[in-house]
């Protein structure tokens, strides 16, 4: 409670017990005088008195304590008007700063502004190479798209042909013609060309080579490889000397064969062996081993015939 109002109320209440005591006095010095009846009017108007003090006083009290829930309340407010005015210098301080980088930002721009304008005839003559080296590339591109064509087409035709005359007199497991990417498949197997182990051609290779020798003739612009596969059980015997040798001796037999017996320019042959190695299969059945053992037949594009294929001047307009 307020010291002030605290203060109040004691002196109010000692005045009240002076009083009394005064009243008292008073009587008892005139009690042969006062008579009952004053006394009991007396006492009634002190009690009137002192509820009108006790009445006083408590208003006064409420009045303080609204007073102090105001000015608490003030205080409230101004705590937060002193935080709102706080947060405000902060965004105001940020704002500040930046408008500070915005200005910096600025002059770095204008200043590369200025370079590029100073390199603007560097740009356009850099512009203007790049363009005619994305026109070469370009060419480039639509030269390799009509090389690519061009092998297609050609090794389609040549597929087609191959297995119109291989069709007849031929199983479909002794011969398989494929195309891959640039060049043609053809896988014989080894009866329809050998004997088991040996490099003599058979009579009826005579006439599977007859046959393809006369697709070789009729494009002599390609180039034909012959190369010779076996399984891998090892062989030696006083013509052989390991799988290797069989393989080399099957595929000059061929190349011999296109050569002298189906007049194929040799200069367009050419003969390998890959003996056991590159096998289709695992050779772990007597089928699988079976379809290691062949002669494969490639016809590809000479390199210098590649080469032409890519030459920027046979670019199509």
């Amino acid at each position: 409670m307020n010291p002030y109002i605290c203060g109040k109320t004691k002196v109010i209440m000692n005045l009240n017990r002076l009083f009394i005591a005064g009243c008292c006095l008073t009587l008892l010095t005139t009690s042969c005088v006062v008579s009952k009846k004053k006394y009991i009017n007396m006492q009634q108007e002190l009690e009137a008195k002192n509820k009108q003090l006790t009445d006083n006083l408590g208003q006064t009290q409420n009045k303080l304590f609204q007073a102090e829930n105001k000015i608490s309340g003030l205080n409230n407010e101004l705590v937060v008007k002193n935080s709102n005015l706080e947060a405000r210098d902060e965004r105001i301080k940020d704002l500040k700063e930046q408008l500070t980088d915005c200005k910096e930002l600025r002059d770095k721009q204008l200043d590369q502004v200025g370079d590029l304008t100073v390199l603007n005839q560097a740009a356009n003559d850099n512009i203007k190479e790049t363009l005619s080296q994305l026109e070469q590339k370009d060419k480039y591109i639509n030269l390799l798209q009509a090389a690519k064509t061009k092998a297609d087409s050609i090794n389609l035709a040549l597929a087609i042909n191959l297995k119109g005359v291989l069709k007849d007199g031929l199983e479909d497991d002794d011969v398989e013609i494929k195309v891959d990417k640039t060049v043609v498949f053809v896988n014989l197997s080894d009866k329809v060309l050998f004997k088991s182990g040996s490099a003599v051609l058979s009579d009826k290779a005579d006439e599977v080579l007859a046959n393809i020798a006369k697709i070789i003739q009729s494009r002599p612009d390609l180039e034909v490889m012959i190369e010779g596969y076996t399984d891998n059980v090892p062989i030696k015997n006083n013509c052989m000397m390991d799988n290797w040798d069989l393989s080399v001796k099957r595929s000059t037999a061929v190349v011999r064969a296109l050569q002298e017996k189906h007049n194929v320019n040799p200069n367009r042959l050419i003969a390998a062996g890959r003996g056991e190695y590159n096998a289709l299969v695992e050779n772990n059945t007597p089928e699988n081993k079976a379809k290691n053992r062949r002669t494969r037949i490639i016809i590809m594009p000479k390199l210098n015939q590649f080469y032409d294929l890519l030459n920027p001047n046979n670019v199509p307009e």
